[in-house]
């Protein structure tokens, strides 16, 4: 048995360790197809296989977690949702739509002396939402279609689109420059600029975080928090995009599990030493009970 005990049978099937009540280990095997929702990759289907730019930040971090997910459909465990963030982006949304509407600079843009406005395009809607439609691209050399769900768009004078994506947290000392901000914010910026060149848009080199810092030195709470508004400039290079999904192919084409990657916050990848010390816990439980049989 491989030491992934989530324990990979076939290409379609998962080997799983049930526990009875009497402590007896019984071993499952069920379909991916049947036990999750998305559909793995079909070398032999010729429709394009879609990813998000979710699902491409997941193989940038752990090849081992995209191949388990986009080969079998074997997701890493959901997050609790931020709903306090999801609050702060649908109020900043709605903030800066007032100005597209009205054409008129926003006064943080005012404020960092940034001379562009919201993007006023009919796309708008489509390209924000994330979990359905986002602005997408057919790589063909591949056929994998990427998409990606952006916060928001602004255009200079020159008519370059500025890409845009709103951050909310709380920090006792929040982010200033780029230098603060996670390698995996910038990647994600440029995996949007990507998107919109690859849509013949002209993107300017530079895109901007919204970053939003709840205050937690306050005397009181008083039903309110307030936040610090900062905009953070990051210029960032999107020369890497491509030779990824190039890759990521390579993987869906492979049967060759490959190594742990990396966390978020550094060292190796808790969702698979995780999988991987249970299954080893899993299966020496199992092999005591037979020893002591």
């Amino acid at each position: 048995m491989p030491t992934l005990l989530a324990g990979l049978i076939t290409r379609a099937s998962f080997l799983y360790l049930l526990c009875s009540p009497r402590g007896t280990m019984h071993f499952m095997v069920v379909t991916s197809k049947k036990r999750y929702g998305n559909l793995p990759f079909d070398s032999a289907s010729a429709e394009p296989f879609k990813i998000s730019r979710t699902k491409l930040d997941t193989f940038i971090e752990c090849q081992r977690c995209a191949f388990l997910d986009l080969k079998f459909g074997v997701k890493r465990p959901s997050m609790p949702a931020f709903t306090l963030n999801n609050a702060v982006d649908e109020l900043l949304k709605r903030e800066f739509d007032i100005h597209r509407a009205n054409k008129s600079q926003h006064p943080l843009l005012a404020k960092y002396c940034l001379d562009a406005v919201p993007l006023d395009d009919e796309r708008m809607d489509e390209w924000r939402d994330a979990l359905r439609r986002g602005i997408q691209y057919h790589h063909l050399p591949t056929n994998i279609l990427v998409r990606g769900g952006i916060d928001d768009v602004w255009v200079n004078p020159e008519g370059e689109l500025i890409l845009v994506d709103y951050k909310a947290t709380s920090k006792k000392i929040g982010p200033s420059s780029e230098d603060d901000l996670y390698d995996s914010y910038k990647k994600q910026m440029e995996v949007y600029q990507w998107l919109f060149r690859k849509n013949d848009f002209n993107v300017s080199p530079t895109g901007y975080f919204v970053y939003v810092n709840g205050k937690s030195d306050a005397k009181a709470f008083d039903g309110k928090l307030e936040f610090d508004v900062k905009l953070i400039p990051y210029a960032g290079s999107d020369t890497w995009v491509e030779p990824a999904i190039f890759d990521l192919k390579e993987m869906l084409l492979s049967d060759v599990i490959p190594p742990i990657g990396v966390s978020f916050g550094g060292g190796p990848c808790e969702y698979c030493t995780y999988r991987e010390s249970a299954g080893k816990t899993l299966l020496a439980v199992h092999q005591n009970k037979k020893l002591d049989k």
